[in-house]
């Protein structure tokens, strides 16, 4: 891990990205987690940018088996500071549409079986999560968006569940009752194990369906025909937002970790 390179912003990427990286370079390295996905190494507005694709590069890592701790892991041992993410997610809110883009503004994790802390053992951490969304993030990735589309949902509640199946419509209208706008298997636990190492985290999400109930059937290939569709946009959304972002931080990202622990 010394001679890691280095980088500044990280993309974690799912369906539709792997055509950002093609022609990089692509390193591996293990972590105390086990080996996260691959990385490729670019530049973006003169950052230092590593690209991370949680699925692999060929989607062959499905949602509950991805490595989220050797993921978050390695990039801040590569020194990375803030995460801008993209996700496929479907809809629950009826005034989402499919192809709209969304930037959560909260979450709720219904996951059951993922490594969700790198906190274990003592001292006992509990970190705070009352914005699970980097703000500062946040606002640059919607004022990025308004510039160059007419839509954005910059106000949504983002459930994330299990997988790999698709939800029930029962789950779905109980994810509704709740409050939640959207759906989708890969945010949680990889926001809040940014937030445990101080790391800025925050996601564009393009709605590729309507959720189950909603809909009468649900398909892996919409999801990748939506992606192939709104890929390129969301590329430049991320190209941009990185080039603009501060060099300092002034969000809760960056001292999540004070006041979070126990101490005997």
């Amino acid at each position: 891990m010394r001679s890691l390179r280095k980088a500044d912003v990280a993309i974690i990427g799912g369906s539709g990205l792997e055509a950002l990286i093609k022609d990089m370079e692509q390193i591996r390295v293990g972590t105390p987690y086990g080996l996260p996905s691959p990385i490729s190494i670019g530049e973006i507005g003169g950052k230092r940018v590593a690209f991370l694709l949680r699925h692999g590069l060929r989607h062959s890592i499905p949602p509950h088996k991805v490595n989220y701790r050797a993921n978050i892991y390695v990039l801040f041992e590569m020194g990375v500071k803030r995460i801008v993410a993209t996700n496929a997610v479907g809809a629950i809110n009826g005034d989402f549409k499919p192809g709209d883009l969304v930037v959560p503004h909260d979450l709720i994790d219904f996951t059951k079986l993922r490594q969700l802390t790198f906190y274990d053992d003592a001292p006992v951490t509990h970190v705070d999560v009352s914005q699970p969304f980097c703000p500062e993030v946040r606002s640059l990735l919607i004022r990025t968006i308004k510039e160059r589309c007419t839509q954005v949902w910059n106000r949504a509640v983002l459930v994330c569940t299990e997988g790999p199946r698709f939800e029930t419509p029962a789950e779905i209208e109980m994810f509704r009752r709740l409050g939640c706008d959207v759906v989708g298997m890969t945010v949680a636990p990889e926001a809040v194990l940014a937030r445990e190492l101080e790391m800025c985290y925050a996601t564009i999400c393009f709605v590729s369906n309507m959720a189950a109930g909603i809909q009468q059937r649900l398909t892996a290939q919409e999801v990748a025909e939506m992606a192939k569709e709104k890929m390129p946009v969301i590329e430049q959304i991320l190209r941009e937002t990185i080039a603009h972002l501060p060099e300092g931080r002034r969000c809760p990202c960056s001292h999540a970790l004070k006041d979070a622990r126990f101490r005997g």
